[in-house]
């Protein structure tokens, strides 16, 4: 198939699906695209709230844009403010998270998608610049 046309908030939300969805919704639509290489997420940060987990690659960078809202971003051990239309990129290897502020914060991810690539971490930085 040449392309393929797929309205990203109706990929299974992941976050619900873990236990997570207090604190977010993640959906990731890669597959519903019928990409080959290319991944794609929809991650939604509630409002006040942090993800619940951080994570790292091994191969694959990433792109982050926030599409509304506003928050942090915490890469490695640097926190920078975020807001609408930002866009940040992500070596594989920083470990980056993100927490909302008072409005929430939906974010676009996109990059080459690796198996086993990830890797989780606890979300347990002390430090997000309050």
């Amino acid at each position: 198939m040449s392309h393929t046309i797929f309205n990203l908030r109706k990929s299974e939300d992941v976050a619900a699906k873990h236990g997570f969805g207090e604190q977010q919704e993640a959906r990731f639509s890669g597959a519903d695209l019928d990409a080959e290489s290319t991944g794609v997420g929809l991650i939604r940060v509630k409002p006040g709230q942090r993800q619940p987990f951080a994570h790292r690659h091994d191969k694959a960078e990433e792109i982050y844009v926030v599409l509304s809202g506003s928050g942090k971003i915490r890469v490695d051990d640097e926190v920078h403010e975020i807001g609408e239309m930002d866009a940040i990129r992500l070596a594989p290897w920083v470990v980056r998270s993100m927490a909302a502020g008072d409005e929430g914060m939906e974010v676009l991810v996109f990059g080459p998608r690796h198996d086993s690539d990830g890797e989780t971490m606890r979300n347990d930085f002390d430090d997000w610049g309050d």
